[in-house]
């Protein structure tokens, strides 16, 4: 009798507490679960050994890298769905073992291990990637920052599309009325015009990518651009730009650690995306070493993806399937952290803006660049790989759109002693023509 999926849904509900906002299909054919919900398809009996020996999100995602549980119906829907089960009860080993003190949860252990077979743990995918402690030295960032960019240039061509433009865009509506290249170029140019960019001026972009905020301030906004990044896949791609487009002359890109770069000081300063590689314990060094860096009077532009705060701060632990597959010793903090650091660190912060909304329409369309080229993705990384992003990109969305986590322009000043800061009394237009 196929009732693989009967049991396995009643034992997980059991061991939770909760009934399963999904549909199960089992291995051996069998359905249970709400009927139109999205479903959870367990393809074998590995997936609950992942489960068992590591439970909660890690495990769940070791399953999704490796093939053996997939989603059929609304990835996103099934997402939100799971979240509050897995992402947001954060089940991990300890909260397993206080729970077994219960006979039900211990009957349904049992149950699972004796419907997984022979409970010995699986292989990790070889995706997975672990380290122990979030250091952040020189040495330990740039293999971080490799495990993450240097996937292959053509593979982020796929998800990124012509902009190559890997952080928030800035749409003037959601698709298909804007389109993502016309909205990565408008939060280029945004990020151009609260920095005051003009010609003439010196530009240093921390963690330039492949080049586009470089290029576009260079081309459109006429100043001389130092570009840096840690990954060497990215620096031969942004200099071939640079040379297609003419802009050697006014364009360096460099491997360099921020820490390292010594030839300040520059008018203006632009952070897209970077600072999460940072880490807590480093920050206030990253903003003290950016200060450094700047002329008085000359802007910082940090762009940065931001968390929730805790009421106990010391209880924050790092994503566990975004630190093993994505972004190895990325850490998250509130947008209060960030600020005060700036301060601490001499700026005067002027303006901050929460572009939270446009973060989920990017990742979107990310994930649908993705899911177009499949095929060709997967023969270009691999299979593992592909499954990675598509859900990254994806829980990412479904964790904006909800307020989990946002995403934040800090423009900030070294506002000299004089305290000249250069800002308009009133800037919130940046710029741009009224309209009427």
């Amino acid at each position: 009798m196929a009732d693989a999926a009967v049991r396995l849904r009643s034992l997980v509900e059991q061991l939770l507490g909760v009934p399963l906002p999904v549909r199960i299909r089992a291995w051996d054919g069998s359905q249970a679960g709400p009927p139109g919900a999205p479903t959870l398809v367990v393809r074998n009996r590995r997936a609950v050994r992942r489960l068992l020996w590591k439970p909660g999100e890690l495990g769940l995602a070791r399953a999704w890298v490796a093939g053996d549980v997939d989603i059929e119906g609304d990835l996103y829907t099934a997402l939100d769905l799971l979240a509050g089960l897995v992402w947001e009860r954060g089940e991990d080993a300890r909260s397993l073992a206080q729970a077994l003190r219960d006979p039900e949860v211990r009957a349904a252990v049992r149950g699972l291990v004796k419907l997984g077979g022979l409970p010995l743990p699986p292989a990790p995918p070889p995706e997975e990637v672990r380290r122990p402690g979030h250091l952040h030295t020189k040495r330990t960032d740039k293999r971080a920052i490799s495990h993450h960019y240097d996937v292959g240039n053509d593979f982020y061509e796929i998800v990124l599309g012509p902009s190559m433009v890997y952080s928030c865009a800035y749409w003037p509506a959601p698709p298909p009325e804007g389109n993502l290249e016309d909205a990565q170029r408008d939060k280029l140019d945004l990020i151009c015009r609260k920095l005051d960019l003009r010609p003439g001026q010196r530009l240093l972009d921390v963690g330039c990518g492949w080049g586009s905020m470089a290029i576009h301030a260079a081309r459109d906004h006429g100043v001389s651009v130092v570009g840096i990044t840690l990954s060497q896949e990215q620096a031969a791609y942004a200099r071939k730009r640079v040379a297609d487009q003419g802009l050697t002359d006014k364009v360096e890109i460099r491997v360099q650690d921020y820490r390292d770069v010594g030839d300040g000081p520059y008018d203006a300063i632009s952070s897209i995306g970077m600072a999460e590689h940072v880490g807590g314990e480093r920050y206030l060094e990253y903003a003290d070493v950016l200060h450094r860096l700047l002329k008085p009077g000359g802007r910082l532009l940090n762009h940065q993806i931001g968390r929730r705060p805790q009421r106990d701060e010391s209880s924050y632990e790092v994503d566990e399937f975004i630190d093993a597959y994505v972004f190895p010793d990325g850490e998250l903090q509130p947008i209060g952290a960030t600020v005060d650091r700036l301060e601490l660190a001499g700026f005067e912060v002027r303006d901050v803006e929460s572009i939270r909304e446009h973060y989920a329409l990017t990742l979107r369309r990310w994930v649908a660049n993705l899911e177009a080229e499949w095929a060709r993705a997967v023969r270009l990384s691999s299979i593992g790989r592909a499954r990675v992003w598509r859900l990254y990109m994806a829980a990412c969305a479904v964790s904006f759109e909800r307020n989990r986590i946002g995403v934040n322009q800090v423009l900030a000043v070294r506002t000299p002693d004089s305290g000249d800061s250069g800002m308009p009394l009133r800037a919130r237009n940046w710029g741009e023509p009224e309209r009427r």
